[in-house]
């Protein structure tokens, strides 16, 4: 299959980043830019901060156009994005409405999208350590893009033909993926860990945003080293960060209510949890009892 021109308009209508990451050379750094310049880039930003509405799979094969194409008539990728030199590429679908990445009451959608996206990933076998945040810019002469269909998906449309042909990852695999997660998997995995210590250390900067900002920053960029074998890009975990402080100080009542209302709280739910845990103590304690009664 040849290259075929790019729908003039559609990418720019598909892709939303306004000041995106972007770069030549990965290994020279990714640079935040204005889109117009981000666009004479080999490299760019996949999504904005705060939205995706693009899915994307690392397809590193030699064969990667016909993996991205093969059996899936119903569920083809709007693009792909691919190296002439070497067959590897990128797939890319695109979303009718893209889900959110920021507040917690949100997250929902993330996770679904994870699953979503592992699906893909697994429809071509494509890189486990691919984290989405970066993708191949199909505008780049670097590359050759194929562009293969204008229709928009939800990500139920895509969870059903994934299921039908047996590549949606099972229930289990949520469970596998708290343990090693990968992809978007990462992404909330990092997430739901620094949110919860981030909800421990409000008590430590009432009346200072600004630390709290940066201590959320440094501690999450510490557990993105240790949680995973292969880390997310500084910049993605700068983002998660950034998500998680402004929704601490723009909406939770943690922080609205101030310390008095805070530490009342916390030696509730410490008070609550001991007790919890002293029941099931005693009831454990009582068992053992019963059972050693029993056998003499």
């Amino acid at each position: 299959m040849r290259p075929t021109s790019r729908p003039e308009g559609r990418f720019e209508q598909l892709w939303l980043p306004l000041w995106p990451l972007a770069s030549d050379n990965l290994r020279e750094g990714i640079y935040r830019t204005s889109r117009k310049k981000a666009l004479d880039k080999r490299y760019i930003e996949t999504n904005p901060d705060a939205l995706s509405n693009l899915l994307v799979v690392d397809v590193d094969h030699d064969d990667a156009l016909l993996r991205s194409l093969w059996e899936r008539h119903e569920w083809l990728p709007n693009a792909v994005v691919e190296n002439p030199l070497n067959g590897h590429a990128h797939a890319v679908w695109a979303l009718a409405e893209p889900f959110t990445r920021t507040e917690y009451a949100r997250r929902k959608p993330l996770a679904y999208a994870a699953a979503v996206t592992e699906g893909l990933r697994r429809s071509v076998d494509g890189d486990k350590g691919y984290s989405g945040l970066i993708t191949k810019n199909p505008e780049h002469t670097a590359w050759d893009s194929h562009w293969v269909t204008d229709k928009l998906y939800t990500l139920d449309e895509l969870r059903f033909w994934l299921e039908e042909t047996g590549f949606m990852p099972p229930e289990s695999w949520k469970k596998t993926r708290r343990k090693s997660p990968i992809g978007l998997g990462r992404n909330c995995a990092l997430f739901e860990t620094a949110r919860s210590w981030a909800y421990r250390e409000i008590r430590h900067h009432f009346g200072d945003p600004d630390g709290l900002g940066r201590s959320i920053q440094a501690t999450a960029q510490a557990l993105n080293q240790e949680l995973f074998s292969e880390p997310l890009p500084v910049a993605e975990v700068d983002q998660i960060a950034r998500s998680i402080h402004r929704w601490i100080i723009t909406k939770s009542r943690m922080w609205t209510d101030g310390p008095a209302v805070y530490e009342a709280t916390f030696t509730a739910m410490q008070s609550a949890r001991g007790k919890k845990s002293g029941i099931k103590r005693r009831a454990a304690l009582n068992a053992l009892i019963q059972e050693v009664s029993h056998e003499h």
